[in-house]
């Protein structure tokens, strides 16, 4: 019975694992996975007081559709205007509005403009398509 209760959390909290997405304790650190691993970067500038960067986290970050793209071909990075983190200043100078979603090359340059404020699960899966996409096309601009 013991070993029966053990697997069944082991499957539960495994299965409630896989609906999160993995973010990068930091900047730094999620720019040298993107280079080790060779992928875009997803970097999401956020407040814990804006209401549309709250609605993003609730629902589109976390569709099981989303997380799973994420997961599988970027890196994710977080970071919180209110809690001091770190932005690169061309970042925070060019994003006029939360949540700014930015994506990057693995050397941290920009791949596009950043999507401004809350996006539908239909439009974010789109941009992350043409995000994969023009990585995979373009994979001479990216400096390893």
């Amino acid at each position: 019975m013991g070993k029966l209760l053990l697997v069944l959390a082991f499957v539960l909290t495994t299965s409630l694992m896989a609906d999160e997405i993995h973010w990068a304790k930091n900047y730094q650190e999620g720019m040298a996975q993107a280079q080790k691993e060779h992928k875009p970067v997803l970097f999401i500038i956020s407040s814990h007081s804006c209401k549309y960067c709250l609605l993003l986290d609730k629902t589109t970050l976390k569709d099981e559709k989303v997380v799973q793209k994420i997961n599988k071909n970027f890196i994710a990075v977080r970071s919180w205007t209110d809690k001091r983190d770190y932005i690169p200043a061309v970042l925070a100078q060019n994003t006029p509005g939360l949540p700014g979603i930015w994506f990057l090359l693995p050397n941290g340059d920009p791949m596009f403009q950043p999507l401004l404020g809350y996006a539908k699960k239909d439009v974010f899966l789109q941009a992350l398509e043409i995000v994969q996409k023009e990585f995979n096309t373009n994979q001479k601009r990216v400096k390893k």
